[in-house]
């Protein structure tokens, strides 16, 4: 578990060390100290801080400014902080420090039992929530590997049937020329498309098993793709799927796009969507299926919306379509889609939402630019 860590702000060397030796004396955390605002903003900046003590009277920069500059940048905002003074103990200076979002005020000479205790309390806290988020990162990446091994139970069938053509095709070729023997009708034309006929078969199901291996390729390294890959790759795996309910696809998508993570995690997000979309065609018996592909920038931000026309689901389940173990599906794990908002967030930090539209469900993926 990692360690406790506590910045100390004051302008005078003296309150640093003896507050320092204090802390060390009771606890075994990080303790970083700075002089001025500015050493201690640099600190919070490269360094996880869970807690800060601050003087309230400092120069240039006091107490009151530093933390209110904190609480205005997103990644430092939630840092709790006590505010430490001598001078300004009226209430009017206590009511400033907690507006600002200050979570004590102590006042000097400090009470070393009182603030020990304070402390014990925040680093208790702090131990209770690291335990539970680790507990909880501990169940999605179980929930991932549960949702990664059904997905791969399907991928094998369709890898199966997506094979079962090109096969058949070599089976007939193979009757074929044994047939052309017998008859001796072999020439060399004859042979030349047969060459050709065999050899194009190969050729696909070549391509077929190395992007399903790609696709189940645990040691990808994180780097700069262009989103259309994966929309594409995910087309082509549910190829057999989507070519068997005739869907229509309708792509209008910004090629040159790109994204900074794991190519396969977003062609897995898009698989299970797509996927989700498929499913739905075939149990509400939809006519003419069709999905939407939409992929463009905004405020710097790469939007990709997958819109189909399955008629979507009830309010009721809209609000529970992303949670574990949910599903409307009577063989569904209710799992796929909560893997999909776990790796938007998790792998690319994105977000995810569904909406319900006039003919079917909307999935809206808002991803960083690059």
């Amino acid at each position: 578990m990692n360690k406790f860590s506590i910045l100390l702000l004051d302008d005078i060397p003296e309150n640093i060390y003896s507050l320092k030796l204090l802390i060390e004396e009771n606890f075994d955390i990080n303790i970083f100290t700075a002089f001025k605002a500015q050493e201690a903003i640099e600190i919070v900046m490269n360094n996880p801080i869970d807690l800060i003590l601050t003087d309230v009277q400092m120069p240039d920069i006091d107490g009151f400014q530093f933390a209110q500059y904190l609480k205005d940048i997103e990644s430092t905002k939630d840092i709790p902080v006590i505010f430490i003074t001598g001078i300004y103990e009226k209430d009017e200076y206590k009511n400033r420090g907690y507006n600002i979002g200050g979570i004590e005020y102590i006042t000097k000479p400090i009470d070393n039992k009182l603030l020990i205790s304070k402390l014990k309390i925040y680093i208790n806290i702090f131990n209770t929530i690291k335990t539970s988020n680790d507990r909880l990162t501990k169940a999605e990446d179980l929930l991932i590997h549960s949702a990664k091994m059904a997905s791969m139970g399907e991928m094998i069938g369709l890898i199966s049937h997506q094979l079962k053509q090109p096969l058949n095709v070599l089976s007939l070729c193979v009757e074929d020329i044994n047939l052309s023997y017998e008859f001796k009708e072999l020439n060399d034309i004859y042979m030349e498309d047969f060459y050709k006929s065999t050899k194009k078969q190969i050729e696909y199901m070549n391509k077929t098993i190395n992007g399903f291996l790609d696709f189940f390729n645990p040691n990808k390294k994180k780097e700069n793709f262009l989103i259309k890959n994966s929309i594409y790759q995910s087309k082509e795996i549910l190829k057999s799927k989507i070519d068997k309910l005739e869907v229509v696809f309708h792509l209008n998508i910004d090629e040159e796009l790109e994204l900074f993570g794991v190519e396969v995690e977003l062609t897995q997000v898009l698989i299970n969507i797509i996927n989700n979309s498929l499913d739905a065609f075939k149990e509400k018996n939809i006519k003419k299926p069709e999905i939407f592909i939409k992929l463009f920038k905004k405020d710097n931000k790469n939007i990709l919306i997958i819109e189909d026309n399955a008629l979507g689901v009830e309010n009721n389940q809209l609000e529970k379509i992303l949670e574990p173990y949910f599903t409307t599906k009577d063989s569904g794990t209710g799992i796929g889609l909560h893997m999909v908002k776990l790796i938007i967030k998790n792998s690319f930090d994105g977000e995810l939402k569904v909406l319900n539209t006039q003919k079917g469900l909307s999935f809206i993926i808002f991803l960083e630019n690059y």
